[in-house]
């Protein structure tokens, strides 16, 4: 089995939703996609589209996936990559094929002057914990990620000028 990382096409956009529909069962979370393949597609297809990904195929067949998109450190004073999903299918991990995703993310990032590759974990999720310290990531366990959404997000947005 021959297993290569290529860079993601609007063509994959199916692939891609599939994935991110199938973290989202891991996560406990099927409900929550809302992005379609269509969605996927057009974005891609865009201008400036909002993300990037890279794809792992196992003899030309999809496995997994890493979607991410460009950050910036304002102490580093340079661009980061923030790695929204990072997905091998159930069947085919422990082959080092996520690993394999996350070297190629380091690559890009080091390719493109970045500074670091930034992600976040599910606390419960000890497979990817143990997998994400022994590749020596940093968990940083003192920051809370926050978020504005729905009516919280158009409630702040109205208070602006």
């Amino acid at each position: 089995m021959t297993f290569v990382i290529r860079a993601a096409n609007p063509d994959d956009a199916s692939a891609i939703h599939g994935f991110i529909y199938e973290l989202a069962v891991y996560e406990k979370e099927p409900d929550a996609v809302e992005a379609t393949p269509e969605s996927i597609r057009e974005q891609m297809e865009s201008d400036r589209p909002p993300f990037e990904c890279v794809i792992g195929e196992v003899d030309g067949t999809p496995v997994g996936m890493a979607l991410f998109f460009q950050s910036y450190s304002t102490w580093k004073g340079v661009p980061g990559i923030y790695l929204e999903d990072l997905y091998v299918q159930p069947d085919h991990r422990g082959a080092g094929y996520g690993g394999a995703l996350l070297a190629e993310l380091a690559r890009l990032a080091v390719e493109r002057g970045f500074a670091r590759v930034d992600w976040q974990v599910l606390d419960w999720n000890t497979p990817s914990i143990e997998f994400y310290e022994s590749v020596d990531s940093e968990i940083k366990r003192d920051w809370i990620p926050c978020r504005l959404t729905g009516d919280a997000l158009t409630a702040m947005a109205a208070k602006a000028g």
